[in-house]
């Protein structure tokens, strides 16, 4: 007997902090498809199943997490894929295409859900950096703290920069690399990122990467550190 598949078709019809969240998420590592039968499908690509478990909750989903399992050197992947042609319509309004990697641009986001959509995309397709280095001049090895986003797309990296100096962060700029370019905070902006994405006692994150944000901080500040 065939399993009744759930669905929350108007989740990006209202602004809100978890709608935020996958939205942020979706702009990372999320895929729009619409194949040739006219069926709409929107999918979520991930390595941390946790947080595609929180995703699918958020969606009002009980749809499969795929599995694909691909080569040794790389980790399992997981996949949720939902179909709806509601979903796919909204999210073309927001600005998202089928072939968005190249060509994202930032919506226009509510101030209450900055921070949601910050984290959702930090998740998605950011990093925290955090070794100790020997210095020319120095003795002892200097801690090196910087965080960083990800994208195809230039103009969304300096769409969400410029966001983001609105909201506390003073500089970080734009590098090009292999995968496309990359917005680099270093560490005063880093604590400012860490303060403007989990100050609010976030819902949907994904643990992984606040560890290691919140390693660097403890080590970095001790005990001062607000958890």
């Amino acid at each position: 007997m065939p399993v009744y598949k759930k669905l929350n078709h108007e989740f990006f019809k209202k602004w809100s902090p978890n709608m935020a969240y996958v939205l942020g998420f979706f702009a990372a590592d999320g895929t729009m498809i619409r194949n040739n039968r006219g069926a709409h499908f929107v999918e979520f690509h991930v390595t941390d199943k946790q947080i595609l478990k929180q995703i699918q909750e958020a969606l009002g989903s009980n749809h499969k997490i795929g599995l694909r399992i691909r080569d040794r050197k790389w980790k399992p992947g997981y996949r949720l894929q939902v179909g709806s042609k509601l979903l796919f319509k909204d999210l073309t309004t927001l600005g998202f295409t089928p072939n968005k990697s190249l060509t994202l641009s930032l919506p226009p986001i509510p101030k209450k859900c900055v921070s949601a959509f910050v984290r959702g995309y930090f998740d998605g397709d950011g990093n925290v950096y955090f070794k100790r280095h020997l210095v020319k001049g120095r003795k002892k090895p200097k801690w090196i703290f910087s965080s960083r986003f990800t994208s195809g797309s230039r103009r969304f990296l300096e769409d969400l920069q410029s966001m983001l100096h609105k909201h506390g962060l003073a500089k970080g700029f734009i590098i090009e690399n292999q995968r496309g370019f990359e917005l680099v905070f270093s560490h005063h902006d880093s604590v400012a990122l860490y303060s403007l994405m989990y100050d609010n006692n976030p819902r949907i994150y994904l643990k992984r990467k606040y560890k290691l944000f919140r390693k660097a901080l403890m080590t970095l500040y001790g005990s001062t550190m607000r958890p």
